[in-house]
């Protein structure tokens, strides 16, 4: 896959401070652990917002979860696939905006859950899904499914020096 660059970064800081570089927010979401909780943002039919921690992994450019398809998120993204990420990073708070896609290929699914048992959860590719002999205790029964988060724009606010607020935009 082709790095992943911005388009289009804006300076939001007040303070004078420069905008912030891409790979600073990219190479922590590429760091992030399985003890890293990341807030899926999901709008309900009636357009009543709903949150829900998930434990996302980046690959690729993109970020990864699994969700029930009974649960709330994954319902609610199967009439609306417009969602946020949000994450408090290492020197760096995130809100990525994009969309959320079911996944299915064999390929994809074995590479996120390669990615779930190092960092801890027993996961195993079960058909289209993955399924584990324990998960968190609001996941409810296997299978989940696994879902693909393409971002189209970020904003960052450096928690640590250099400080900083910037947004990036991406083509993709």
């Amino acid at each position: 896959m082709t790095e992943l660059a911005p388009t289009e970064t804006t300076n939001l800081d007040r303070y004078g401070d420069a905008a912030l570089e891409w790979s600073r927010a990219r190479d922590a979401l590429a760091a992030a652990g399985a003890d890293v909780t990341h807030f899926l943002g999901t709008c309900r039919p009636d357009g009543t917002p709903h949150a829900a921690g998930v434990g996302a992994q980046w690959h690729d450019g993109d970020l990864y979860f699994t969700s029930s398809p009974a649960a709330r998120k994954a319902r609610d993204l199967a009439v609306n696939p417009r969602c946020t990420i949000s994450v408090r990073l290492p020197g760096i708070d995130l809100v990525l905006d994009g969309t959320a896609a079911r996944v299915t290929d064999r390929e994809t699914l074995e590479r996120i859950a390669e990615g779930y048992r190092s960092g801890g959860w027993p996961a195993q590719v079960d058909g289209d899904a993955l399924t584990a002999p324990f998960s968190a205790p609001s996941a409810g029964p296997p299978p989940w499914h696994v879902y693909r988060f393409t971002f189209h724009s970020a904003v960052g606010v450096a928690t640590a020096q250099p400080n900083g607020a910037t947004r990036w935009r991406f083509q993709r």
